[in-house]
């Protein structure tokens, strides 16, 4: 299927090729980043690519960045990332790169949860709390949490996976002081947009954010920010309590993954086009319901 896998730019230096972005070093101070069509289902980058997946997630984290910029500093410029580059390279980046800041990347993801799914959802089957944090007995799947749960994780290197931790431990990687605003940065994000989402008939189950301090120590938010790739949208339509719902996001790859006889490394099962396509699909529709 069409779509940008892999970047080969020229014109500026290279950095990093992650599970999803290529980076690319603007001066000292600033980065390209590129959101390619590539996907990673259970920390593997699958072989095929979902069509204009890098254009809709850029798009998003765009219209978050600009709608919520109030809150809380970012790694955002104005810079057009096409003026960087060769004439000849500019497909390879138009409607699918940013120039942000470079700032230093905290050590944890920070991940709210506003609904009990999927990691979530075992860690509550087992021992009836997320990430060490006791919650009341009988909950469903797909249940609302009684409150909005911050449940910071580890960043592992890529081909590895993240892990859960405590409060405390995150405590420890980034300091006492960051790690509280980051807290509450995280969930005042989230609970912010999921009652916007709301709006356009859209849960957001759960997301992840990432971090990163200036040359000050003073906190932005980086990375994408409340993508189909970072986050679980739910139609609010079809949602109900006890299953796991329908989703707007990469689940729908990965229930299909689940399917297939693969132990979880690479290289991953190749993608029936239609399944490629139906996530294209999925993705732009959650991309029209909230920014229409």
């Amino acid at each position: 299927m069409s779509g940008i896998l892999e970047t080969n730019l020229k014109s500026l230096p290279f950095l990093h090729r992650g599970k999803v972005r290529d980076i690319y070093a603007v001066g000292d101070d600033k980065l390209l980043v590129v959101q390619t069509d590539r996907l990673s289902a259970f920390d593997v980058i699958l072989d095929d690519p979902i069509p204009n997946k890098g254009k809709i997630l850029t798009a998003m984290s765009n219209f978050w960045f600009k709608k919520f910029g109030h809150l809380m500093p970012n790694h955002m410029t104005d810079i057009d990332p096409v003026a960087l580059v060769a004439p000849e390279e500019r497909e390879q980046v138009e409607g699918r790169a940013i120039v942000v800041k470079k700032f230093t990347p905290l050590g944890i993801e920070a991940i709210v949860r506003g609904y009990i799914i999927g990691s979530g959802w075992k860690d509550y089957q087992k021992t009836g709390a997320i990430c060490g944090i006791a919650l009341p007995a009988g909950l469903q799947e797909a249940q609302k949490l009684p409150e909005v749960l911050f449940t910071p994780s580890t960043k592992a290197p890529m081909g590895a996976h993240d892990e859960n931790i405590s409060f405390a431990e995150a405590e420890k990687i980034v300091g006492a002081d960051i790690a509280r605003q980051v807290r509450a940065l995280a969930i005042q994000l989230y609970s912010a947009a999921a009652e916007f989402a709301a709006t356009k008939g859209i849960i957001i189950a759960d997301t992840k954010f990432e971090f990163g301090l200036d040359a000050n120590g003073v906190v932005h938010l980086i990375d994408e920010i409340l993508t189909p790739d970072s986050s679980r949208f739910w139609p609010a339509a079809s949602y109900q309590v006890g299953i796991s719902p329908p989703s707007f996001d990469k689940q729908y790859v990965r229930d299909w993954l689940e399917t297939q006889p693969w132990n979880k490394k690479a290289p991953a099962p190749a993608v029936p086009a239609e399944v490629a396509q139906a996530t294209a699909d999925k993705y732009a529709e959650a991309l029209r319901l909230l920014t229409s």
